[in-house]
């Protein structure tokens, strides 16, 4: 008997998609089942530092430094490089990371980087990517101080938050101002939230209003007297007890980081303790100058089964490719992209066809 795919020629392409949507079982098998070896194993002595790296990873937060660890483990030269400031550093925790619940950012990162050190072929530093120029198999990156090449690259460099023209935004984003609430909505359960609608109301809106009496009774949804809220949503938000307020909104009014009220145009004011937000977001300035497609939200396109965008040999992976944007989703985009690199590198080394 034939099998359908015998006469399909055997390409590093072909097998990179059907692997990586098939998932772990076939990418990564054995992950989670079977013992590990009995003592330790010392780690080998790092390899001569000749020649590209294998990758080159922009961006240290937890996609770069997960898709470091995968790497690592599978023995490829690695060099991370991390300018930050990183996207959470104004959060005091970091929620729904398993084993990591409620850890200061700064602290995930000091572990994070503490492991990797037992990988002797992955090298950090806290360094900026310039630009990166050439093709796939023969990258070459301009750092502050000093020129790199790699074979592949992975940029994980997060998107950048627009702050609003709202008075005490900036001074409450991070610590009252939130976009997810999931990752903070428990420790400010049962307290008045509100949701600042920016401009027209696309249709994220009333899904993400709707999930927030799950946490609290006291739900305002703010307009701030841009665009309606149809007739239909209405309904829907006034039945799951969301209030609209539509009236212009003048400041944010708190004490320090704790937000109180939000201030309207006509001076009432409706109390509220944590305000969620979707702000504008754009890349950094080494993701416009690569000339990466983006999509019509302004996010990288990358492949959902490889993380390889537009450019071949260039993956992405983390917030600058999706409004999923939580610290375990991009850890698990950035280990999903280390294991794809590395099956990709061995076919190239085996002379599979692109």
């Amino acid at each position: 008997m034939t099998h359908p795919s015998d006469d399909v020629p055997f390409s590093r392409r072909r097998w990179l998609q059907s692997s990586a949507a098939l998932g772990a079982a076939v990418v990564v098998p054995g992950c989670a089942s079977g013992p590990a070896p009995r003592g330790p194993v010392p780690a080998p002595p790092r390899r001569r530092p000749d020649g590209p790296h294998d990758v080159l990873i922009v961006g240290g937060g937890p996609a770069g430094l997960s898709a470091a660890l995968a790497l690592g483990r599978a023995r490829k030269r690695v060099l991370l490089c991390d300018a930050g400031p990183p996207r959470n550093a104004a959060a005091s925790e970091v929620h729904n990371f398993l084993s990591r619940d409620g850890v200061p950012p700064a602290e995930l990162r000091r572990v994070a980087r503490a492991q990797l050190a037992a990988y002797p072929d992955v090298e950090i530093r806290d360094a900026r990517v310039e630009s990166i120029e050439g093709e796939r198999g023969a990258f070459r990156a301009v750092l502050a101080d000093a020129r790199v090449e790699a074979r592949r690259v992975l940029i994980c460099t997060g998107m950048i938050d627009e702050m609003l023209p709202l008075e005490g935004f900036r001074e409450h984003w991070g610590h009252a101002v939130f976009q997810c609430p999931y990752c903070h909505g428990w420790e400010a359960r049962d307290r008045p939230w509100g949701f600042l609608v920016l401009g027209d109301p696309g249709g994220h809106v009333l899904p993400f209003a709707l999930q927030l009496p799950a946490w609290t009774d006291e739900v305002t949804l703010f307009t701030g007297g841009e665009g309606g809220i149809p007739d239909e949503a209405r309904g829907a938000l006034d039945r799951a007890g969301v209030r609209v307020e539509e009236r212009p909104i003048a400041r944010l009014v708190g004490d320090g980081r704790r937000l109180e009220a939000v201030e309207l145009a006509d001076g009432g004011r409706v109390a509220c303790e944590v305000l969620f937000a979707h702000p504008p977001q754009r890349q950094v300035e080494l993701v416009r100058r690569l000339g990466l497609e983006l999509d019509a939200h302004g996010f990288v396109v990358a492949d959902p089964r490889t993380r390889e965008t537009s450019t071949p040999g260039v993956y992405a992976a983390g917030d600058l490719t999706t409004r999923m944007q939580a610290a375990v989703a991009a850890a698990a985009t950035g280990m999903q992209a280390g294991a794809v690199l590395n099956m990709d590198l061995m076919f190239e080394r085996a002379g599979a066809a692109p």
